[in-house]
């Protein structure tokens, strides 16, 4: 990659609000709040994202014991897949309470390190819950239960997806993503290979006594998590950062600030990713279920490959991440979309272990969505970050309604006929990318093509660090000259 040059600091650079009050055209970002962070390099975002990786991996891991324990409660409870399916509604209808309540106030208020930390406690508190949960047999403590652990890992969340995407380079901002979720991936392997080994062994499949011993062990691990979140110096990425990390994109991408109601890429963002998350959620939840089915396997045997699943699902992730360093990820996106709708169809129809195969090549594709929609949807929100990661993360809620759509129809029918449900959710979200590809692809290439945060060696200055003054009046100069002949 070529060095950039002064030129290039002229072009990307534009200036806040305190520094051009005065001009007509693009003035939005005021002085007050900027921490410096618009423009942290590769060096400075290695530890925070690091460590708020950690975060992904625990949220992969409540996810992979999710999907295996809505299988278990079925036979230890004696409850029908539609019920199972009111697992998924406590836990992901806790997405749509927080991020557009508590948590997303919380995060605008008090930053991101202290909203790790409460995401945290109250992720603490629920898996705590889980002991009188497994001692009672009680389908509704574990109801309750999974909703405060969801409303503990939606607020992680609202947090941590915004901060690895905006924690560092912009250019960079999707293979952060995906890079970090990746070991979110990792989590959900993990779990249904330790759930098929410890909590439900084949002897006994009702007993439910080593879920409360798991979740306290959980429960020590996430506290202990909160008290080094504590103690660590996490950067603060604030709205004012945002806004003027934009502005000086602008010449690339067309930026020009809009009030949040006209954000049109957010709206249908956060439809795509309530469609998606649903479908997806809907293909977890009956994986060992279909795989029993269309294979004739046992529990055990189901959840081991469902395992494998899981497992290509990382594998996607690590793919995808790579991917992102060569090709637009709007390219990826729309690539994957197309595999998922290919595959999700073929496995309607495809019986024996071939059914088995396809099922889990939808895994392998769904693997770069959520996190490829969350960074392409924020791309350009400016001060408006904060706010619309909350609503992406609140349509997170699309959990709570598939599965059990896809349940109520596997009941009536079978489970191949129930993947018409997360395919009709794969569709909307496949819309998606080609609006990406065809109404928004200058504003995206123009954030990739961005060298924010990266060094201009002539200089010894960073691209796009609001303290080089030298190049801040430079930029004024320039701007100014601009506005001049735009009026």
């Amino acid at each position: 990659m070529a060095e950039p040059t002064y030129d290039d600091v002229l072009t990307q650079r534009q200036p806040s609000v305190a520094e051009v009050r005065g001009t007509k055209g693009r003035a939005t970002v005021v002085n007050k709040g900027l921490t410096g962070a618009s423009a942290l390099t590769v060096r400075q975002s290695i530890f925070p994202v690091a460590l708020v990786t950690v975060l992904f991996f625990l949220w992969g891991f409540a996810y992979g014991l999710l999907d295996v324990l809505n299988s278990k409660f079925q036979t230890a409870l004696n409850i029908t897949a539609a019920k199972a399916g009111g697992l998924q509604g406590a836990y992901f209808g806790a997405y749509f309470i927080g991020p557009l309540t508590y948590s997303g106030w919380f995060v605008r208020r008090f930053g991101y390190r202290w909203t790790f930390i409460l995401g945290l406690l109250i992720y603490a508190v629920g898996a705590l819950m889980f002991w009188p949960s497994a001692v009672y047999e009680s389908f509704g403590g574990f109801c309750g239960s999974l909703f405060i652990v969801g409303s503990g890992l939606s607020t992680l969340e609202t947090s941590a997806n915004p901060f690895i995407a905006t924690c560092g380079p912009p250019r960079l901002s999707e293979f952060r993503l995906e890079l970090s979720q990746s070991f979110q991936a990792v989590g959900s392997v993990i779990a249904p290979l330790l759930a098929s080994r410890v909590f439900f062994k084949e002897t006994n499949l009702n007993d439910l006594s080593h879920v409360q011993w798991t979740y306290v062990g959980i429960a020590a691990f996430v506290t202990a998590l909160a008290v080094v979140f504590f103690f660590s110096p996490i950067p603060e990425v604030t709205d004012a950062d945002m806004a003027l990390q934009a502005e000086q994109c602008a010449d690339l991408t067309g930026f020009v600030e809009k009030p949040l109601s006209k954000q049109y890429k957010l709206f249908f963002g956060v439809a795509a990713q309530f469609c998606y998350v649903g479908a997806q959620v809907g293909v977890a939840s009956q994986f060992i279920n279909y795989s029993i089915e269309t294979a004739n396997l046992s529990h055990a045997v189901a959840s081991d490959r469902y395992a494998i699943g899981q497992a290509l699902f990382a594998i996607g992730r690590f793919a995808a991440a790579g991917l992102f360093m060569f090709v637009k990820p709007r390219y990826v996106l729309m690539a994957f979309m197309t595999g998922i709708m290919i595959f999700q169809g073929a496995a309607m129809g495809v019986w024996g272990e071939g059914g088995f195969a396809m099922l889990a090549i939808v895994l392998f594709f769904e693997s770069c969505i959520f996190p490829t929609i969350f960074t392409l949807s924020i791309r350009g929100l400016g001060r408006h970050t904060k706010r619309g990661s909350s609503w992406i993360v609140a349509s997170v809620c699309g959990g709570a309604l598939f599965p059990s759509l896809t349940g109520l129809l596997a009941d009536k029918r079978d489970y191949h006929i129930a993947m018409a449900v997360p395919l009709v959710g794969f569709f909307v979200s496949f819309c998606f990318p080609i609006y990406l590809n065809t109404i928004c692809a200058k504003e995206l290439d123009g954030f990739r093509d961005t060298k924010i945060g990266y060094k201009d060696e002539r200089r010894g200055t960073i691209i796009g660090d609001a303290d080089d003054e030298e190049t801040m009046e430079a930029v004024k100069r320039n701007s100014v000259s601009y506005h001049s002949e735009k009026v």
